[in-house]
């Protein structure tokens, strides 16, 4: 027996679709606007930051790149309640997809002002403008130009990821809501029709258990001395 499921039950829910992705979008528009400022701010320490910025961001970089998001928002939901701090599902998931994208966003923005030639470095400094100044000013556009589709790449994947947030009954477009229309109409007919079966199935296997039983029984009696 083939199941197949129900597009149209998922269609016919459309209001509640629409609102899903209204809520991805508005996740992955506040946490890609953070995301891209916590980078541009680790790149620079990196780079041209006092030593004391520059060891903590390497290291959040590569804490951050090297755990998976689900873990970096369990943390930050169901962790820091521990020490006081309590967050909403859905501050939780901004700030969990800000950060996640901020270590990708240093290290892509990083690479695109090691790509600018030395030259416009000095270029700036001789202009008695400071590094900071230099960094913003003469760096910081010429690098963003380089990266741009490689940082609009990773904001997708962040937003692909937003699914993950349905986990602390944050509202997206795969939230757990959108299962059960999925599976509303075909899905609990194919479960209904599987139980059935399975309480068709076994009145018969016990009966024909039963059967072998009893024969095995008449068998031993009949072997009996009379």
């Amino acid at each position: 027996m083939l199941i197949t499921l129900d597009f149209w039950a998922v269609l016919a829910e459309w209001p509640l679709l629409l609102k899903g992705i209204a809520w991805t979008l508005g996740l992955t528009a506040v946490s890609a606007v953070l995301g891209l400022i916590v980078g541009i701010a680790c790149a620079w320490a990196r780079n041209d930051g006092p030593p004391w910025l520059g060891w903590p961001a390497a290291a959040y970089v590569e804490l951050l790149r090297n755990t998976p998001f689900i873990v970096q928002l369990f943390f930050i939901f169901f962790g820091l309640p521990a020490i006081g701090v309590r967050l909403s599902p859905e501050v939780a998931s901004i700030i969990a997809m800000a950060v996640n994208l901020g270590a990708y966003a240093g290290e892509i923005v990083r690479a695109g002002i090691a790509s600018t030639p030395r030259g416009q470095i000095e270029a700036g400094l001789s202009l008695a403008l400071s590094r900071v100044q230099t960094f913003r000013h003469v760096l910081l556009p010429q690098a963003l130009r380089k990266v741009w589709p490689s940082l609009v790449s990773q904001m997708i994947i962040v937003m692909l990821g937003s699914a993950v947030c349905g986990h602390i009954s944050t509202e997206d477009r795969q939230h757990p809501r959108a299962a059960q229309i999925l599976w509303r109409e075909r899905g609990v007919q194919g479960h209904r029709r599987v139980s059935d079966a399975q309480r068709g199935h076994r009145p018969h296997q016990q009966e024909r258990h039963g059967q072998e039983h009893l024969a095995a029984l008449r068998q031993r009696a009949g072997n009996l001395p009379g």
